[in-house]
C-alpha cells in the first residue's frame, strides 16, 4: 500500500502483524500471533497501542527483531508451532526429566495411569523435543509406567522410615472409611522439626479393611502399620473419633502406664497357674497400641447435634418452634437443592446462594442456617411463597438467629480445632477454657457449659493437656486467670523439667589465685550439697525466661521447655487430617475407576498426599 503508515513500517515487531484497512487518522491492523480475526487499531504516528497488546497478550512468546535494514512488505503470516528445538536454550528435556513430569501430573492431577496410552496425550508429547534423540517425545506403555510409579512409591516409603528413625516423638491419627462398597483403614503420622519447630505430616496407610469393624481386627491393623514403620514406642498419642470400635480397642490393647507397674513393683501377687497357660494359648492375640486422644472436634459435634437436640426437644414450646423452624429450612434447602427454577428464582432475593447441609457434620448445619438467618424476613417469606413453602414466622426467625448467636463460639472453636497446619495439642485446653467463657456470657447457654466440661472431663482435668499448653509459646499462662492454678501449673512444669536429664553447657567461672591454692589444700571439700540447689535455680531461672520473653523462634534457648515441648505437643486436637485423606480418596476412587486395585489405589492416594512434603524430591531421583 502507498499510505501505509512508516512509523509501523520502521518498527522492529511490525512484522507480527498485518495492515486491513488505513484511515484518515489511523489504522486498523490484524495480528498474526492471535487465533481467528483479532483487529486492533491505531495512530498513524506511534505503535503504543501494539506495544500493549504484545505485553499483555503474548508476554511469554518469544518476540524476534526484524532485521534494521528490512523495510520490505512484512512478510505473509504462518502459523504458529511449538519450538522445543535444541537452538532455544533451557527447553530440550531428557527422556527421564519428560517421564518424571509426567508421572508427577498423573499423581497430583489424579488421572488414570491410561492417559499416558491416550492418542491426544501422545500427540503432546510427541511435539516436545528429547536430548539425543529426533524430535518428539516417547512414552512408556502403561505397565512401564505403573512399575516407574511403584519405584517412587518405595523410594517415599524409604525416606519416610529413614525421617522416622530421626525423631524421638510422633502421633498419629486413625479412621476407617467406606467408598464403593468397600472399607478401608487411614493412618496418618505428624511430627514436629526438632530444627524448625514447624508441623509436618504424612499419610503411611489407606489400606483396605475386610470384614467386621471390631475392635481386636482393629487393633491387628493399628499395630502392624505402626510396627511396618518402627513407630512403636514413639507414638504419644493416636487421635480417633468417639467410635465404640475405636475406643474400645485402645482401652482393651492400650500399654500399661509405667506408674501404674512402679507402684506394683512392691505388692505381693498371687497367680493362676491355669490363667497363665490360658494367657499364653491367647498371647498371639495380644496387641499393644500407644495412648489414645479422643477427636476434639468430634466431640463437640456431639454436643451440639445430640445434647443440645435433647435439651431443645425436653420442653413442649421449644420443641413444637425447633422442630417447625428447622423443617420448614429443610424444605426451603431440598427444594433449591432439586430444582433449577428454585435456584434461579433465589437469585431475585439473594445474590448468595443457600447451602445443604451435610448430614455428618455439624458445622455445615450451623453454616447453612446462618445463611438463612442473614436473609431479610420478608425477602425470605417472599422466596417461601414463590415455591408453595410455609412462611416462616417472627418467632421462628428469632429462634433461628438466637441459635446461630448462641453456637457462633462452638464453630468457631471447631474450625480452629480442625486446623492442620500448625495446630498443636496444646490449642485444646484453652480452646475449651476460652470458649467456656464465651458461652458463660451468653446467659441462654449454660446447658452448652455444662455439655462440655461433662465431654471434656478428662482434658480439663488433665496435666498433659495443660503442659502443651504451656509450652506452647502461644499461649504460655495468658489464657490462665485464677493466680492459684497459674501456681500449680508453674508447680507441675518446674517438677518435670527437673526430672528431665539434660547436658546444658554452662561457662566456668574465673579462678582467682587464692582459689587455686585451695585446690592444694589438704582439707578442700568438694561442695556437692549446692548442686541440687543450684539445679533448682537454674530450672526457675529458665521458666521465668520462658514465661517473660520466649516465642517459637528463640525456644532452643530453652532446653528444657523445649524437650518437654516436643513430646506434649507433637499430637493433634482432632483427626481431621485422616479426615482430609478419605477426600482426596474419593477423587481417585471413581465409578469409573472400579478396576483399580487396591494396593495400586493406596500407592496413588499416598503419593498425591504426600506429594508436597516427598514425591517432587522422590520423582527427582527415581527412574
Amino acid at each position: 500500500m502507498a499510505g501505509q503508515s512508516v512509523t509501523l513500517l520502521r518498527w522492529k515487531y511490525s512484522h507480527y502483524f498485518e495492515i486491513v484497512e488505513e484511515k484518515e487518522k489511523g489504522i486498523i491492523v490484524k495480528c498474526k500471533l492471535c487465533v481467528g480475526e483479532k483487529l486492533l487499531s491505531t495512530a498513524k504516528n506511534t505503535t503504543s497501542n501494539l506495544k500493549k497488546h504484545l505485553h499483555a497478550k503474548h508476554s511469554t512468546t518469544e518476540l524476534e527483531e526484524r532485521a534494521p535494514n528490512d523495510t520490505s512488505t512484512p512478510p505473509q503470516a504462518k502459523q504458529q508451532k511449538l519450538d522445543f528445538s535444541s537452538s532455544s536454550p533451557g527447553k530440550t528435556i531428557s527422556s527421564t526429566e519428560l517421564n518424571k513430569l509426567v508421572a508427577a501430573f498423573i499423581v497430583e492431577e489424579m488421572q488414570p495411569l491410561s492417559t499416558v496410552e491416550a492418542p491426544t496425550f501422545r500427540n503432546i508429547i510427541s511435539k516436545i523435543s528429547v536430548t539425543g534423540k529426533r524430535p518428539g517425545g516417547v512414552l512408556p506403555d502403561r505397565k512401564t509406567f505403573a512399575s516407574f510409579l511403584d519405584n517412587a512409591y518405595m523410594e517415599m516409603e524409604t525416606e519416610l522410615k529413614k525421617t522416622f528413625a530421626d525423631l524421638e516423638y510422633v502421633s498419629t491419627t486413625a479412621d476407617l472409611w467406606t467408598a464403593q462398597n468397600k472399607s478401608f483403614l487411614g493412618i496418618t503420622v505428624h511430627w514436629i522439626d526438632p530444627a524448625t519447630l514447624h508441623r509436618k505430616k504424612a499419610a503411611i496407610a489407606c489400606r483396605r479393611f475386610r470384614g467386621r469393624h471390631t475392635y481386636d481386627t482393629i487393633a491387628a491393623e493399628l499395630e502392624q502399620i505402626h510396627s511396618s514403620y518402627a513407630l512403636c514406642g514413639k507414638i504419644t498419642a493416636t487421635v480417633t473419633d468417639n467410635g465404640s470400635n475405636f475406643v474400645k480397642a485402645f482401652r482393651m490393647f492400650q500399654a500399661d502406664d509405667d506408674n501404674e507397674t512402679k507402684n506394683d513393683e512392691d505388692e505381693v501377687i498371687f497367680t493362676d497357674l491355669h490363667a497363665v497357660l490360658r494367657d499364653d494359648i491367647e498371647s498371639s492375640e495380644r496387641y499393644v497400641l500407644p495412648p489414645h486422644h479422643r477427636c476434639a472436634s468430634h466431640t463437640l459435634n456431639l454436643i451440639c447435634s445430640n445434647d443440645i437436640v435433647k435439651f431443645l426437644t425436653a420442653k413442649a414450646d421449644c420443641k413444637a418452634v425447633y422442630r417447625r423452624a428447622t423443617g420448614k429450612c429443610s424444605a426451603l434447602w431440598s427444594k433449591v437443592s432439586r430444582s433449577t427454577v428454585a435456584s434461579e428464582s433465589l437469585e431475585e432475593f439473594s445474590k448468595r446462594k443457600l447451602l445443604v447441609p451435610s448430614t455428618t457434620r455439624w458445622n455445615s448445619f450451623y453454616d447453612a442456617l446462618s445463611r438463612v438467618a442473614d436473609m431479610p424476613l420478608v425477602d425470605l417469606n417472599q422466596f417461601c411463597t414463590r415455591l408453595d413453602i410455609r412462611c416462616i414466622t417472627e418467632r421462628e426467625y428469632q429462634f433461628i438467629k438466637e441459635y446461630c448467636k448462641v453456637l457462633k463460639p462452638v464453630c468457631m472453636a471447631l474450625d480452629i480445632l480442625q486446623g492442620e497446619d500448625q495446630c498443636f495439642y496444646g490449642t485444646l485446653q484453652p480452646t475449651l477454657e476460652i470458649l467456656m467463657t464465651k458461652i458463660l456470657a451468653l446467659k441462654e447457654a449454660v446447658l452448652e457449659k455444662t455439655a462440655i466440661k461433662t465431654r471434656f472431663s478428662s482434658i480439663l482435668d488433665s496435666d498433659e493437656a495443660l503442659i502443651a499448653a504451656v509450652t506452647l509459646p502461644k499461649f504460655k499462662l495468658r489464657w490462665l486467670r485464677d493466680e492459684t492454678r497459674k501456681d500449680n501449673i508453674k508447680m507441675i512444669l518446674a517438677a518435670q523439667c527437673r526430672a528431665l536429664t539434660i547436658e546444658i553447657p554452662q561457662k566456668e567461672p574465673l579462678q582467682s589465685p587464692e582459689s587455686r591454692d585451695h585446690e592444694n589444700d589438704f582439707f578442700a571439700f568438694p561442695e556437692e550439697e549446692n548442686q541440687h540447689d543450684d539445679q533448682a535455680i537454674t530450672v526457675d531461672v529458665e521458666i521465668c525466661e520462658y514465661l517473660k520473653s520466649a516465642n517459637m523462634e528463640n525456644l532452643h534457648d530453652f532446653p528444657r521447655i523445649l524437650k518437654i515441648f516436643l513430646k506434649a505437643n507433637t499430637g493433634t486436637p482432632s483427626s481431621a487430617p485422616v479426615e482430609r485423606l478419605f477426600s482426596i480418596g474419593s477423587l481417585i476412587l471413581t465409578p469409573k475407576r472400579n478396576r483399580l486395585t487396591d494396593q495400586r489405589f493406596e500407592k496413588l492416594l499416598l503419593l498425591r498426599y504426600n506429594l508436597k512434603n516427598t514425591l517432587l524430591s522422590i520423582i527427582c531421583n527415581v527412574y
